[in-house]
């Protein structure tokens, strides 16, 4: 008796051609980029009877030089180096180190360019300095004339600093090869194309292969590699997710392209931090780094005019002060108005349905508006108390006393919670002139003393309006 065996056939995967995520069956958007007809189907091949694919058997290749004992490895080349840009290097952990592959990755405009020209041609003069090799600055997107102009407006030329626009990836290794450079810049990776796969500049394979071919020149010649990166409507960087993987730092750019404030934030350091966040302020004159960024963020007259309150938000490790403004006027509608900027929406209602509540402060038949001064973000729960004083000294028409700060989370029954870094954002107070601080009650017994300030403490937002607004 015989007995056949019948062997199934491969079940087609359909995959995305924008960022590679694959699905049983084709769907009309992808679930991970959110891209619309990009879905193509691939089916897997079949190594055996059970349907499993067959692997390569990888030979055994003797190693170019023996493993040592790791007390006898030289450390000193993976020591950081400065990028002349104080803000990055606070970012990247100290500098750019050998080898190493950063991503940097923002919305069209927000300053990856103009950031990196700056970074190159600073670079290019300390390499200079100690007798290295030029940096070389590779455009997929610009001609070499719309770079040489962007680069005069930011007084970023320099003998040292080699452009080359080039959107084929031989050729790209090609100038790496001629120049021997110090560093590399690339802008951007999605459009960088190999000759050698297929697909479009930006595709899956096509940014895969580029990244691949770019980290092992980084690795091979000890050479720090820039990559600018496109993203998504969602925020998510283009391209597949392998791509964040395979480098070996990601670093986001963002900011409000209608305000002068930028921030730069590491979501992987393999080398450093990544809850470190560099400041840097976008005029017409190029991007520059801001060590103390209060200037923005703080008017001159936010001790005389009703309806403000600064407090101090923390940045990764960084308190950044902010000044939140608020504005109550009488609605001539028989809804009134909600309306905010720079905080969330969601906490703002929470905090007038705490005064309406709990200290009978009525907003219900007027228009409220909350926003905070040079494009801050005030989102985290400890800007509530200030939100809330904003919000009373408007409406009673009283400011809040000269010099104080606010810090605390409100609850729903009016109580003042703790939050965390109250000893840094007390320090960043004192260092720009605060000499009163509302801190919540809880947890102020381990609060060391910071000279100049005094440090009221406080558990509930009536005790808070009383001693920030002592008139009413």
């Amino acid at each position: 008796m015989t007995s056949t065996t019948t062997r199934r056939a491969p079940r087609p995967s359909f995959r995305c051609t924008e960022c590679g995520w694959t699905a049983p069956k084709w769907q009309g958007q992808c679930r991970e980029c959110r891209e619309w007809g990009t879905l193509e189907e691939a089916s897997s091949p079949t190594g055996g009877p059970s349907g499993a694919p067959s692997l390569p058997i990888t030979p055994v290749v003797p190693p170019a030089e023996p493993a040592r004992p790791i007390g006898e490895v030289s450390a000193e080349e993976a020591r950081a180096r400065s990028t002349g840009v104080e803000e990055l290097d606070r970012v990247l952990g100290g500098g750019i180190v050998p080898g190493a592959v950063v991503l940097l990755a923002g919305e069209p405009g927000v300053g990856k360019s103009t950031l990196l020209l700056d970074v190159a041609a600073r670079s290019a003069a300390a390499a200079r300095a100690r007798d290295e090799g030029p940096v070389l600055y590779a455009t997929g997107e610009e001609s070499a004339s719309q770079v040489r102009l962007r680069a005069e407006r930011i007084d970023a030329l320099d003998p040292d600093l080699l452009l080359a626009s080039v959107t084929e990836l031989g050729a790209l290794l090609g100038h790496v090869e001629e120049a021997s450079p110090s560093m590399l810049v690339v802008d951007s990776v999605q459009t960088i194309a190999s000759t050698q796969v297929e697909g479009s500049a930006g595709g899956v394979n096509q940014v895969r292969a580029v990244a691949g071919a770019l980290i092992a020149v980084a690795k091979e010649r000890s050479l720090p590699v820039l990559l600018v990166g496109h993203v998504t409507k969602d925020g998510g960087i283009a391209g597949p997710r392998v791509l964040e993987h395979l480098v070996d730092v990601v670093t986001h750019f963002e900011g409000d392209r209608h305000a002068r404030l930028r921030l730069l934030r590491a979501v992987k350091n393999r080398y450093g931090p990544t809850d470190e966040v560099g400041c840097f302020d976008l005029g017409e004159r190029g991007i520059t780094g801001l060590a103390d960024p209060s200037g923005l963020f703080l008017s001159a007259s936010r001790s005389q005019v009703p309806g403000t309150c600064a407090t101090v938000t923390l940045e990764g490790r960084r308190p950044v002060p902010v000044e939140v403004q608020a504005l109550v006027a009488a609605t001539g509608a028989g809804s009134p108005r909600r309306t905010t900027s720079g905080v969330e929406h969601s906490r703002v209602a929470m905090a007038l349905a705490v005064l309406s509540a709990r200290v009978r402060v009525d907003t219900s038949s007027s228009d409220v508006y909350v926003s905070t001064v040079g494009g801050a973000r005030a989102v985290e729960p400890a800007t509530d108390l200030a939100v809330t004083l904003a919000v009373v000294s408007a409406a009673r028409g009283l400011p809040t006393s000269p010099g104080l700060v606010a810090l605390g989370e409100v609850g729903l029954t009016g109580e003042v919670r703790a939050t965390v870094g109250i000893q840094r954002r007390l320090a960043e107070a004192a260092r720009l002139g605060f000499d009163r601080a509302l801190v919540p009650l809880a947890g102020s017994q381990e609060l060391r003393p910071v000279p100049g300030v005094q440090v009221l403490p406080v558990s509930h937002v009536g005790e808070a309006l009383g001693a920030a607004l002592p008139q009413g």
